[in-house]
């Protein structure tokens, strides 16, 4: 990669907590992880990539059985349990 040049930058708490969770996360050094940032920031514009196939969305009449919370993880796999 070449030399390295050694600088100080101050940054948002929170920015630098979440950059050190992601490098831990990601088994990486909080280096790696803010060289990669400012590579892709220099880069240029991005240009749109194509994500994939469209989702085609297929509604049916129905709805949620009663009392099914969405927000309630453990019901919801219980209920999945259930219907098996």
């Amino acid at each position: 990669m070449g030399t390295h040049m050694k600088t100080t930058i101050e940054l948002p708490d929170e920015l630098l907590i979440a950059a050190k969770k992601r490098a831990a996360e990601t088994r990486t050094t909080l280096r790696r992880i803010l060289e990669r940032g400012l590579r892709r920031e220099l880069e240029g514009p991005r240009k749109a990539r194509p994500r994939g196939h469209k989702i085609r969305w297929v509604t049916a009449k129905g709805g949620l059985p009663p009392g099914l919370d969405l927000s309630d993880r453990m019901a919801m796999q219980e209920f999945i349990q259930r219907e098996r």
